[in-house]
């Protein structure tokens, strides 16, 4: 698909859809786009916002728990809400918090928020996404499903420069297959996929 400029690639297993390695941004268009986020703990809608994954997620996972913000951005308000919640937090961000010792370590749970629509490379971030898990732990994704097709040119999500992959709920469930996870999709734009306990 050819779309304003740019060639978008289709997985026919999954049904995800990319952009081409061709078009994907650098690292400086990717920081002055991200550094417009206004993303405040203190925001009660941003709030209500990071509850549609949190809440869920918070109904399957006992306190207290380790869990990893992988992508935690600037003002990793996930992270404050589940420390409320009772749990251990860590935070990783490759541009806000480039720790790598976050990313020695496994969880119990790993939240992935308005993140993986980043991703350059899907495959191998999901690949690292199981690494940091303990077995029975629960990969908790938030990121806004792919609309269909005929609206897929002038969606506002494909709009920002720095979303390159976009995902539908069957890209989930078929992520989760080929790992022999299971996955559950609580709300529109959520899932949470859970490793084996062995």
């Amino acid at each position: 698909m050819h779309l304003g400029g740019k060639d978008y690639w289709r997985c026919e297993q999954c049904e995800a859809r990319g952009l081409v390695a061709a078009h994907l941004p650098d690292a400086a268009t990717e920081r002055a786009t991200y550094r417009l986020h206004q993303n405040s703990i203190q925001d009660i809608g941003y709030r209500r916002f990071l509850a549609k994954l949190s809440d869920p997620l918070l109904a399957r996972v006992p306190v207290p728990a380790r869990g990893l913000d992988y992508g935690c951005g600037p003002g990793p308000a996930l992270a404050a809400m589940l420390r409320e919640a009772g749990h251990e937090m860590s935070l990783y961000d490759p541009i806000f918090q480039p720790d790598p010792a976050a990313l020695s370590e496994r969880y119990d749970f790993v939240t992935c928020t308005e993140v993986a629509e980043h991703f350059h490379h899907p495959a191998a971030e999901f690949d690292r996404l199981a690494g940091l898990l303990h077995p029975g732990g629960w990969l908790a994704v938030m990121t806004c499903f792919q609309t269909d097709d005929a609206r897929f040119e002038h969606w506002h999500y494909r709009q920002d420069p720095t979303h390159v992959v976009f995902y539908r709920a069957q890209t989930f469930e078929h992520i989760a297959q080929l790992r022999g996870w299971s996955c559950t999709i609580p709300h529109k734009d959520v899932a949470l996929l859970r490793m084996p306990l062995a």
